[in-house]
């Protein structure tokens, strides 16, 4: 509950501050000069495009937490049994094991949303942010077209 009160602040905050951003770029089509209103139309562009991604941000962490709900309520989310040192820090070894017994499961059952989540948060916890977003994004699309609705 806490990490949603302050992401749902930074998403307040950056909307007050593109709030500024388009009052000001407004400001700038409305001169006559017309470096002043190629400035507003690039930052109008720019606010969009950070708009675009913030939406596509919000949206995968409601779908990710989705998920995460319905494989709570089968029983189904995976256990965090990897140690951490003081700082966070996952004991590799055994985020490692764990990871392959993910991936195992994700190559026994390729078909089933469950396994990519599972082995999503495996690629998290041993720090390939990356893969693990990918692999989130591949069970989140599997699961929409599993269920529609």
């Amino acid at each position: 509950m806490k990490d949603k009160f302050w992401t749902w602040l930074m998403i307040v905050l950056v909307a007050i501050i593109m709030t500024g951003v388009v009052s000001s770029a407004v400001r700038f089509l409305r001169a006559d000069d017309l470096i002043a209103k190629s400035l507003g139309a690039g930052t109008l562009l720019l606010v969009a495009i950070g708009v675009w991604f913030l939406y596509h941000a919000i949206s995968f962490g409601v779908r990710t937490e989705r998920l995460g709900k319905i494989l709570a309520a089968e029983g189904g989310l995976p256990e965090d049994t990897v140690e951490r040192s003081p700082g966070g820090r996952p004991n590799r070894e055994q985020a490692d094991v764990q990871f392959e017994r993910f991936r195992a499961q994700t190559e026994a059952a390729p078909q089933d949303w469950r396994s990519w989540y599972r082995l999503a948060v495996a690629y998290d916890v041993a720090g390939d942010r990356a893969r693990a977003r990918r692999t989130m994004k591949q069970a989140i699309d599997m699961q929409r077209s599993a269920d529609p609705a």
